[in-house]
C-alpha cells in the first residue's frame, strides 16, 4: 500500500467516458495503474475500458454498485484508513452523480480521509451546454420516481423553479415522463432531449414539452438526459390570491407544514406572510361554503 495506518490513504473519484472512450481524462490511465484498490460499478465494463486505454490495473479490483454499496463501504474505508489509495469508477461519468459513491465519500470524510477527483465527462454538463437553454443557474434532479402519481407530484414541486432543470430518464419511460412534464410545467415550456451523448448516434431534440412528448411517443432509444427551462418570472398581476393559494397547496402536497409553506411562498413573492395567510384562510372558508372543485385548500 502507498501509506500506513499513521498515514491514511486517499479516495480518488474518477470520471469515465459517457460514450467516446477518447474523452477519458489523461490521468485516468495512471490512476488505474497505480491504485491499490479499484472499486468499479461493473467490473466487466472496467475490463473493457482498461483494454481500450491500453492499461493494466495494478491493484485489487472489487465491485461497488447499488446492491452492495452499503455493505462494501466499511471495507473500503478500512483499506483507506490503512493507507490504501482507492480509485472509484462508475459505468459512465462522475461517481456520486446518480451513481454509487456518496456513501463512500461521506464515510471517508467522517474519518478525515483525503478525497480527491480526476475530473471527467458529465452527461449533466454536456446536455446543459448543448441544450440552448440558460445555464447560469441550474438544478440537477436525477431520475424521477417510476410511479406516475409520485412522478407528477415531484415535478409539481419544482414547477415554479426559475432555474434550468436537468433530469436523467430511461428510454422506455421517456414518453410518459415528457407528457407528465408538459402537464406539470405547461405545454409550451421549452426543453431539450439529449440522447447518446458523445456516441455515434448522438441527437439533441429541442422544442416545447408538448412537441417533444409527441415526438417521443414513437419510441426513443439510448441514454437520455432532459433539460428544461426554468419557470418564467411572474408579474405582479399573476400573484393574486388564487396563485398564492396554489403555491401553498403545492408545498403542502410535497410534505411541508402549512405554516412553513405560507412563509416560503411569502418570501418567494416578496409579500407579508399575513397576506398569504389571509388568502389561504379565504380559500378555506370558500371551500366550506361550497367551493368549485379543486379551487381551495382542505
Amino acid at each position: 500500500m502507498t501509506g500506513s495506518a499513521d498515514s491514511p490513504g486517499t479516495l480518488v473519484l474518477a470520471g469515465t467516458p459517457i460514450g467516446d472512450v477518447a474523452d477519458a481524462p489523461p490521468r485516468l490511465a495512471a490512476e488505474l495503474a497505480s491504485a491499490d484498490v479499484v472499486a468499479a460499478e461493473d467490473t466487466r465494463r472496467l475490463r473493457r475500458l482498461t483494454q481500450a486505454l491500453g492499461v493494466q490495473v495494478g491493484g485489487r479490483v472489487v465491485s461497488y454498485f447499488e446492491g452492495n454499496e452499503s455493505a462494501r463501504t466499511p471495507e473500503l474505508v478500512e483499506a483507506l484508513a490503512g493507507g490504501a489509495r482507492v480509485l472509484l469508477v462508475t459505468d459512465a461519468g462522475m461517481p456520486s452523480v446518480s451513481d454509487p459513491g456518496y456513501r463512500l465519500v461521506a464515510a471517508a470524510v467522517e474519518r478525515d480521509i483525503k478525497v480527491t477527483a480526476v475530473p471527467g465527462p458529465s452527461a449533466v454538463l454536456t446536455a446543459l451546454a448543448l441544450s440552448g437553454l440558460p445555464v447560469d443557474r441550474f438544478c440537477f434532479e436525477g431520475f424521477l420516481p417510476r410511479k406516475a402519481g409520485e412522478r407528477l407530484s415531484r415535478l409539481k414541486e419544482v414547477a415554479e423553479d426559475r432555474r434550468t432543470l436537468v433530469y436523467f430518464e430511461a428510454p422506455h419511460r421517456i414518453d410518459d415522463t415528457l407528457a407528465a412534464m408538459a402537464e406539470a410545467f405547461g405545454d409550451e415550456r421549452r426543453a431539450a432531449v439529449c440522447r447518446e451523448l458523445t456516441k455515434t448516434y448522438e441527437e439533441v431534440k429541442r422544442g416545447s414539452l408538448k412537441d417533444l412528448a409527441e415526438w417521443a411517443a414513437d419510441g426513443v432509444r439510448g441514454e437520455i438526459t432532459v433539460v428544461i427551462e426554468g419557470a418564467p418570472e411572474k408579474s405582479a398581476d399573476d400573484l393574486g390570491p388564487a396563485e398564492l393559494v396554489r403555491r401553498v397547496r403545492v408545498r403542502e402536497e410535497a410534505g411541508e407544514r402549512r405554516k412553513e409553506a405560507i412563509a416560503a411562498v411569502a418570501a418567494e413573492a416578496g409579500l407579508p406572510k399575513r397576506e398569504v395567510f389571509d388568502a389561504v384562510v379565504a380559500a378555506k372558508n370558500a371551500d366550506r361554503s361550497g367551493p368549485s372543485e379543486g379551487k381551495g385548500l382542505s
